[in-house]
């Protein structure tokens, strides 16, 4: 599925989500485990922000307009916090279903159907979050990234479960059911605050991916040897749209159209390398001071 759009991944997930809520719900009404519980809370928490993840997608596609002339692409940021703030919700309500369990433990039942059910759902899981990971990376979607991590931190999660359940069948220590349950919200805690993070730095214009500044850096030293130089090369991200805009000093002798001609070619070059860059650049003489004075932040 190469070719398929981010929108596309988005139902993927929320047809995942769907999928595993069934299945762990069935894990918890047959075993009657809070360990499973929180495990199918976490799922619901998933089919939300999968939802969320589509509607941001769309609404990122749309074409800039008069009054959002750079397009609509940091939607997306705001798919990835909600998707943060819903993980931190998540870990509450299981601390919440959890604790009473922690202070009057409960018989178990039918562990060895639920546990199965449990290893259906993470399968399902990780397999849509390898094919999420992926397909964030080559279309640059901060959405399918963060759903593929929360998603991930489910199978993590489940598979924590799991094996702490099987250490309940074991020893008969029914305590181990709710102390796991507060494990796994421990551990979520820890994406959600990370994804809020990453959603607020993007929001705050960060640069772009320091292997893509490289990438620009390397171009614009190959035009040395023509007695160019660059400065105030400033870059941020949008969703899936990169920016980048630098100074470009040439002598003062060159006619306008050389220099015309100069900063279509850099233009291309970084283009052609990176094809989701939108390039702005500024033409000065080199030998004017007040060329030198126009690179602070």
């Amino acid at each position: 599925m190469p070719n398929k759009s981010a929108r596309f991944y988005g139902f993927l997930s929320i047809g995942a989500a769907i999928a595993t809520i069934a299945l762990k719900l069935g894990a918890y009404l047959l075993t009657n485990s809070v360990g499973f519980l929180s495990d199918s809370m976490e799922s619901g928490v998933n089919l939300v922000a999968a939802i969320g993840a589509v509607w941001a997608l769309t609404y990122a596609t749309k074409p800039p307009d008069e009054e959002h002339v750079f397009g609509h692409s940091k939607a997306e940021y705001f798919s990835s916090g909600f998707e943060g703030a819903l993980i931190l919700v998540a870990a509450v309500s299981i601390a919440i279903a959890a604790i009473p369990r922690l202070l009057n433990p409960q018989p178990l039942e039918q562990l060895g159907i639920g546990l199965v059910l449990s290893l259906v759902a993470s399968a399902i899981n990780g397999g849509t979050a390898l094919i999420l990971l992926r397909e964030g990376k080559r279309l640059h979607s901060i959405t399918l990234r963060a759903d593929a991590h929360h998603l991930l931190t489910d199978v993590w999660t489940s598979v924590g479960v799991i094996l702490g359940l099987f250490l309940v069948s074991v020893t008969g220590w029914l305590i181990l059911d709710p102390l796991i349950a507060l494990l796994v919200a421990a551990n979520i805690v820890w994406t959600g605050v990370k994804l809020i993070q990453e959603s607020g730095s993007a929001l705050l214009d960060a640069s772009i991916p320091l292997e893509e500044r490289q990438m620009i850096n390397e171009i614009l030293s190959s035009y040395d040897r023509h007695q160019v130089q660059f400065h105030a090369i400033r870059t941020r991200m949008a969703g899936t749209r990169r920016f980048v805009s630098f100074h470009i000093l040439v002598p003062g002798v060159w006619s306008v159209q050389e220099g015309h001609d100069l900063c279509e070619e850099v233009e291309s070059a970084i283009c052609n390398a990176l094809p989701h860059m939108n390039v702005l650049t500024h033409l000065e003489p080199l030998e004017d001071p007040k060329s030198w004075t126009d690179q602070e932040l």
